[in-house]
């Protein structure tokens, strides 16, 4: 039933439709599908980059083999040591969710990372193909769309170009999506070897309850339920998700509430020295002054004020602030206000 519901509101057919215990669950699925274990340490770094590779979908019949076959051939390969280092590539973008090199390392693949943009745009596929180190032949590529953890959104033409690129699986990892001006549902019903991520866990706070799904071609999702554990949905997420299929006029309303309360957080933030990077998530980026991230989450601690901040390149100078009330929006700003008179 949740699947019937989830195609009327796609506009797709159930057949197009896999549910599973969290996008998370559907993740490793789909690693485990398209992802041979490879014996080779370090991935080809431009196996896919030349201007006369194969448009995407070439290999699309071949990633659905895989993906039918998975279960059975993936130790065969793996005894047998024949894996081309593609097929044992797992692809993202960094920083993006910590969770795809840990699927790629239980699989026995190798991850691919390739930094974005200092401001964490997204690089074109001519950047790609010239900087030497994207994969465009990797066996599964992940995008995380919008990106966390920056926030940053991207356009359904840009995601469609890299898409199209690809001769590999392309998971669109869309958890935040519900927060942003646009989606990039259309792809995965588009191209074959696209596959798209939801989850109920953000936008609507299911995280509990453990309920996300991938959408893509017929064909594929049919191949992925070969392998996927049987019951692997538990019934009271099946019914808590079904009551918020029902009540969707609440939940974008409380998505609008949340775009208006962080563009005003952005533009206050940036009026008292943050970088303030764009978001299109629930919580923003921003490169505080005065003192490193890592203090500013220790004074802010100290007012009771709870932010995230990630020792990790790229954004090691930046803290993560979530989209709360607005009267939690103004507790902060207060706090950040009385820090700086401090200082000063």
């Amino acid at each position: 039933m949740l699947r019937e519901k989830l195609a009327r509101f796609h506009h797709c057919r159930p057949e197009n439709i896999i549910v599973g215990n969290g996008s998370d669950e559907l993740l490793a699925l789909a690693t485990r599908a398209f992802v041979e274990p490879s014996i080779d340490p370090a991935p080809a770094s431009a196996a896919g980059g030349g201007e006369g590779a194969p448009r995407a979908g070439a290999e699309a019949p071949n990633i659905l083999l895989r993906a039918r076959n998975a279960r059975s051939s993936a130790s065969v390969r793996a005894i047998q040591g024949a894996s081309r280092p593609s097929r044992s590539v797992v692809q993202f973008f960094t920083p993006s969710y910590s969770l795809y090199p840990v699927l790629a390392e239980i699989q026995g693949g190798v991850s691919n990372p390739v930094p974005l943009h200092a401001d964490f745009s997204l690089p074109s596929v001519g950047e790609l193909r010239r900087g030497g180190r994207w994969d465009f032949r990797a066996a599964l590529t992940y995008v995380t769309a919008p990106n966390a953890p920056s926030g940053r959104g991207y356009s359904t033409r840009e995601l469609d170009a890299l898409c199209h690129a690809h001769r590999g699986a392309v998971v669109l990892d869309e958890a935040y999506v519900d927060f942003a001006d646009e989606n990039a549902m259309a792809l995965g019903l588009r191209h074959r070897h696209v596959l798209v991520a939801r989850t109920f866990s953000k936008a609507y706070s299911l995280c509990f309850l453990r309920v996300g799904y991938l959408v893509g071609h017929a064909d594929l999702i049919a191949a992925l339920q070969k392998i996927r554990d049987s019951y692997n949905v538990n019934g009271l997420g099946q019914v808590a998700a079904l009551a918020t299929l029902a009540n969707l006029p609440y939940y974008r309303n409380n998505f609008r509430r949340i775009r208006a309360t962080r563009e005003r957080l952005s533009r206050e933030l940036a009026a008292l020295g943050f970088r303030v990077y764009p978001s299109q998530t629930n919580f923003v980026l921003a490169r505080p002054p005065e003192w490193p991230a890592g203090a500013w989450l220790e004074k802010l601690r100290g007012r009771k004020i709870l932010v995230r901040w990630f020792d990790l390149p790229g954004v090691r100078d930046c803290l993560r602030i979530t989209i709360g009330t607005d009267g939690e929006i103004d507790a902060l700003l207060e706090a950040v206000r009385r820090i700086l008179r401090v200082n000063r």
